[in-house]
């Protein structure tokens, strides 16, 4: 039997997806938590970045490690692991070729699946995953949208998506999207420039046969970018407290990055309902940069004592991929049963080259400039930089993986969904860290899980799976942390009313690990390592989130979840202090004839870090738990013509956006503003 399920609403989906087990389920048939971010929910916001859609979505934390890196997380651990059009994929190495503040213009929605997804994604932790749906070309008629906006700090942005049919039958479709963003920032001399180019066509070979066929291209320049964070500390322990605007940055900073992405699919039905699907994707990420990075003893009275690394660096990954699947459905014992089998194999390449300082003070292996006094910040000259690059980074990482898994229906009631991956991740080369060489090969993790239907409307489900990861991570020492280990369970209840226009999900889950990194806050920077880690042991993070999700009455569109986990190691120590541990996030918007009215609320609590504070004393480096509240507004003249005006932390709530690296932070942005106006065509 097969189910049919009509989700009505604009902040979910009807559509079935692969992102957890690769057999094509519906959110009720899924036996995990699933979050969607789809388009509307999105415009109606205005989250324009990956990194918006993270701070928004239910069960899900960031932490911004500077202008263009952020750290994402889940029930406790960081989420390394995502996907494009339900195809793994890797961030690129060293995080900072601009992926988690890439623009959200080219996707169609972004699904969230927490808990561990080994199944797919293979290596990882047991957090969640990120699957990022690009547009497709399926309408036959020419449909779209022009959108110009502006806002706070002079932004302005310009937006358009155009799909058609390109023959007279509507057999290849093309769909085109553009945007382009320039603007300022409330910090100082940080001024964005980005560019978004997309264009897919989708051709039907035949009535059972779809070739796709496509490219993006998302270019960033910005001007005055961090590399680091605030001090937090005065060398006499007290605690700093900058303006918001407040920089380690100059002018002539930059971190320019080009992200590139060529993709071809092709869909097969089988006359007996089987499909086959395979994908290849070609990742190419470039960076060029010229920095800062500011640190040392700072003193309260005069501002001096602090020192700066200028640094500038050029490069790029590559990844090729190619991902296979067949699924299809079978009868046995007068029940129909589904089945997929798919294989990966990717490679990834990654290469960084440096320039030094002409005549700069190179000691302790880099180079160092007094700052002078820090409250009279700004007038530190780029360098004239030395024509020899040196290459500091040559890193290979090769991936492959089988996988296999069956949802077996022991009834019309009561499923099982049982499988299996075949693992392998390798990565050799040198870093800045010295030489690279870890890895695993052939792991197994297995997947399992279950649902039972309570009534017509209430599903009870259990998942159970295993993970590992390789660490990059090194000890005091210098050596590589052991891979981490785990396994994560889960039980819930997914819960349909209102004739499915609402739908509430309850869930459960524990997660247990080894081996999992921890800052080592007491360790002393040294010429040749700037950080360690101290791999915690029987680390368990135990937790339950609820969501709801959908439009209760015409009109009424709504999404709210709550989320709370407990993380501590065998000793009973709380790990990861840095990241909430409870969260509530809530949007909803109500329309009134030609007015549509929103407005949402995302709060967090208490987050900490601890360590020595430059007197020499144990300290701890608190955010105290606050509320973002943000409120938006639709008129619309016409069917076709319409004006939006949103407004993003209304209250002006001064707060930390990390806390984690303890003796440097970064505030997060204060209240802003947006308005549009959009002009759709059909």
């Amino acid at each position: 039997m097969i189910e049919e399920i009509t989700v009505t609403g604009k902040y979910s989906v009807a559509q079935t997806l692969n992102t957890a087990t690769g057999l094509g389920l519906t959110l009720q048939e899924t036996p995990q938590s699933v979050s969607i971010l789809t388009h509307e929910r999105m415009q109606d916001q205005d989250i324009t970045t990956i990194l918006g859609a993270v701070n928004n979505a239910v069960g899900v934390a960031s932490e911004e490690v500077d202008n263009v890196r952020n750290s994402f997380y889940a029930r406790g651990f960081r989420i390394d692991s995502y996907q494009i059009d339900g195809v793994p994929t890797s961030w690129s190495l060293g995080g900072d070729s601009g992926e988690t503040v890439a623009d959200t213009a080219i996707y169609e929605r972004i699904e969230f699946v927490r808990g561990a997804t080994g199944l797919l994604t293979g290596v990882g932790d047991p957090s969640a995953s990120i699957n990022l749906v690009r547009k497709h070309a399926e309408s036959e008629a020419l449909t779209g949208f022009v959108d110009v906006a502006t806002g706070s700090w002079n932004k302005k942005r310009l937006t358009t998506d155009i799909a058609s049919g390109l023959n007279e039958s509507g057999s290849v479709r093309g769909r085109f999207v553009a945007r382009h963003l320039s603007g300022e920032s409330h910090v100082d001399y940080y001024e964005d420039d980005k560019n978004v180019l997309y264009g897919v066509v989708d051709t039907d070979l035949s009535a059972n046969t779809l070739l796709r066929v496509g490219a993006s291209y998302q270019h960033s320049d910005p001007k005055g970018t961090v590399w680091g964070a605030l001090p937090t500390f005065f060398s006499d322990g007290s605690k700093a407290d900058w303006d918001v605007s407040k920089t380690t940055a100059m002018d002539w900073n930059r971190w320019e990055t080009t992200n590139t992405n060529y993709f071809a699919s092709i869909n097969h039905m089988f006359g007996n309902g089987w499909e086959l699907l395979a994908n290849y994707n070609k990742l190419l990420y470039e960076k060029n940069t010229k920095l800062l990075y500011v640190y040392g003893s700072l003193d309260k009275e005069t501002g001096e004592g602090l020192n700066a690394q200028r640094y500038r660096s050029d490069g790029e990954s590559q990844q090729d991929s190619v991902d296979v699947q067949l699924k299809g459905d079978f009868g046995l014992f007068n029940q129909t049963h589904d089945f997929v089998l798919g294989a990966l194999y990717s490679e990834q390449a990654a290469e960084t080259f440096t320039q030094a300082p002409l005549g700069g003070d190179m000691s302790g292996g880099f180079d160092r400039v007094d700052v002078g006094n820090f409250y009279e910040w700004g007038n530190l000259q780029e360098p004239e930089w030395a024509d020899e690059r040196v290459q500091s980074q040559d890193i290979e990482t090769e991936q492959r993986g089988y996988y296999a898994a069956t949802r077996l229906s022991a009834s019309d009631s009561l499923k099982f969904i049982l499988g299996g991956r075949v693992a392998t991740w390798l990565r050799t080369g040198f870093d800045w860290s010295g030489n690279v060489d870890y890895g695993n090969e052939d792991e197994f993790i297995p997947y399992a899980g279950a649902l039972y239907d309570l009534t017509d409307t209430h599903r009870a489900y259990v998942s159970y799976t295993e993970i590992f990861k390789p660490q990059s991570n090194r000890d005091a020492n210098g050596e590589f942390l052991d891979p981490l280990v785990g396994k994560s369970s889960e039980i819930g209840l997914k819960s349909r009313f209102l004739n499915d226009r609402l739908n509430t999900t309850i869930a459960l889950f524990d997660i247990e690990q080894d081996n999992l990194a921890q800052l080592d806050t007491d360790f002393e920077e040294t010429a040749d390592q700037k950080s360690a880690y101290i791999p915690a042991q029987g680390t368990q993070s135990t937790g339950f989130e609820i969501e709801v999700v959908g439009q209760p009455v015409d009109g009424w569109n709504i999404t709210a979840g709550y989320s709370q986990y407990n993380a501590e190691e065998a000793s009973g120590e709380d790990v990861n202090t840095d990241l909430p541990t409870k969260q509530f996030k809530l949007f909803t918007s109500y329309r009134l004839d030609d007015l549509t009215l929103g407005g949402g609320l995302n709060w967090q609590n208490e987050t900490y870090s601890e360590g020595t504070n430059p007197a020499g004393s144990s300290d701890r480096f608190t955010q105290e738990s606050y509320v973002l509240a943000n409120l938006m507004a639709r008129y619309e003249f016409t069917d076709a013509l319409s004006v939006q005006f949103n407004a993003a932390n209304i209250t002006d709530e001064k707060y930390y956006s990390q806390v984690g690296q303890f003796s440097s932070y970064r505030y997060g942005t204060p209240r802003n503003y947006t308005l549009s106006l959009n002009y759709a065509f059909n």
